[in-house]
């Protein structure tokens, strides 16, 4: 319903509409960048609690069989490109279980990049240059990291 934040020390408030929510995307990629979510009102639909707990599992067990959860990681890398499914590309160009350092392609989901015993910040951003170089020549597909890398603009 409404998002309360602020942003360059000023406090303010957005309806949903000011927020501009979509998938992957906020006004905190835009005019907002910088803000700081401080509150949200959510409009939730009621529901049988079994129910409820019910899809909940659902999609934990979903989550647990496909993604890496046993080990630390910034969740899902690379944003998908048009037309193309990212672990699958990287399967195909071979990186799957590739590390570098102490990161690694996921075994389980190439589309995740995990941390297994010491990993540097370096480690992670050499492994995603690699990723997005091998994937782009074999392939002539560009990667975006859908993870933000703090410290850069």
């Amino acid at each position: 319903r409404s998002i309360q934040y602020v942003q360059n020390g000023q406090p303010g408030t957005w309806n949903r509409d000011e927020f501009y929510f979509s998938y992957r995307s906020s006004r905190l990629q835009g005019d907002a960048k910088g803000a700081i979510v401080t509150q949200a009102e959510l409009e939730l639909t009621p529901g049988e609690p079994c129910d409820i707990l019910q899809k909940m599992d659902g999609f934990q067990n979903q989550r647990r069989s496909k993604q890496p959860l046993e080990y630390p990681s910034a969740g899902s890398t690379f944003k998908r490109p048009p037309g193309h499914y990212v672990g699958p590309l990287i399967e195909k160009a071979g990186l799957k279980g590739f590390r570098i350092g102490g990161a690694q392609v996921s075994t389980k989901h190439a589309g995740f990049i995990i941390k297994t015993g010491e990993a540097t910040a370096q480690d992670f951003l050499d492994l995603i240059a690699k990723i997005q170089d091998t994937i782009r020549q074999g392939f002539g597909v560009q990667l975006e990291p859908e993870i933000r890398i703090l410290g850069e603009d």
